[in-house]
């Protein structure tokens, strides 16, 4: 490595850590409004209350992609070679999510996870990432 990391790398990275906040914010969020449907649904009882569990699972499931954005923009920040790898799988992903989302505006997630795609595959920005 030893290289001097690429300003669309720090720029990626440092979206990557505001997504992580973001993402845990909604997940904790997302359990709190769980348990709190749950305890409503109990108090009227309602039996096995829905929405309550529905909204655990998904506040999991935001707190672990919070996580996993840490986890990539610590390694995009640092350059590791496995963060060029998960930043090329997360937009190849972008991008069929968005294909199977185009009806309801994927097309821009598909430009810019596209964009992001191009990008890691620049040479300045491999040679980074130890991908020469």
């Amino acid at each position: 490595m030893g290289y001097e990391r690429p300003a669309g790398i720090t720029i990626l990275a440092i979206l990557s850590f505001i997504g992580g906040v973001l993402s845990l914010i909604g997940g904790f969020g997302m359990l709190a409004a769980g348990a709190y449907l749950g305890s409503m649904a109990a108090a009227q009882g309602i039996p096995g209350g829905f929405f309550g569990p529905l909204f655990g699972v998904f506040g999991a499931v935001f707190i672990l992609l919070g996580i996993l954005y840490f986890v990539l923009g610590w390694g995009l920040w640092t350059g590791k070679g496995w963060a060029w790898v998960l930043g090329v799988v997360l937009s190849i992903i972008g991008i069929i999510l968005g294909i199977l989302n185009i009806a309801n505006g994927g097309i821009v997630s598909i430009v810019i996870d596209a964009i992001i795609l191009y990008y890691l595959y620049r040479p300045h920005v491999k040679e980074f990432f130890g991908r020469v």
